[in-house]
């Protein structure tokens, strides 16, 4: 099967040369036997799955919005149509579910190092470093305000903009419309604290 050709095909090819290669480098670095990290694979699977989360963001927020605005504005356009019905049902589900694991990875990496609770409660409780406690908790704090946006009101309204749920006329549409507008631009204003505070929680504030 040639992986170019699938996307599962993708996903196997570039995770089976992650784990060749890193195997690769175990062995020329040490002679220390190769041991399985739990956390280093939940941060792997953190950062790629934040990668597809918040670059769907910015793609509905900076290319797909104004094309559809454009689209509808360009009366002699072949209009927003296919971007309603095969595009964005596509990126909304990647965009959701990444959301769920890169929050769920997160998280679980802050539990194998103890510093779940550190974190969560910003440097106030639990054991660790007050200050990392902080910095990641805000990081992680942004990030769960994101993920609710778009699990209790983004996804429910975008339903109602493709179709997939009832709506009870224009109105209740154009509503839909406005609140997915208003919280995907939320989500992306927000997204830039979020990536600097969980960066600066292990290399510190630019600032």
């Amino acid at each position: 099967m040639n992986p170019l050709n699938s996307i599962a095909g993708v996903w196997i090819a570039g995770g089976a040369l992650s784990i060749m290669l890193a195997l690769c480098v175990n062995l020329v670095l040490g002679p220390a036997p190769v041991a399985f990290d739990l956390s280093a694979l939940l941060r792997w699977a953190h950062v790629v799955a934040g990668i597809i989360w918040v670059g769907l963001l910015y793609y509905f927020n900076f290319v797909q919005m104004p094309a559809v605005a454009a689209a509808v504005a360009d009366a002699s356009g072949p209009g927003p149509a296919a971007i309603a019905r095969y595009v964005a049902p596509r990126a909304l589900l990647w965009f959701r579910w990444a959301s769920i694991l890169t929050w769920l990875a997160g998280a679980a990496i802050l539990a194998t190092q103890g510093q779940l609770l550190n974190s969560f409660s910003l440097g106030l409780l639990g054991s660790g470093d007050a200050g990392y406690g902080l910095r990641m908790g805000i990081g992680a704090w942004l990030g769960t305000v994101l993920l609710i946006n778009v699990w209790l009101v983004i996804w429910p309204n975008q339903k109602k903009i493709l179709g997939l749920t009832q709506v009870q006329g224009d109105a209740e549409l154009r509503r839909a419309k406005r609140v997915v507008a208003k919280f995907a631009r939320i989500n992306a204003i927000l997204s830039l604290p979020m990536l600097m505070f969980m960066v600066a929680a292990s290399h510190g504030l630019p600032f």
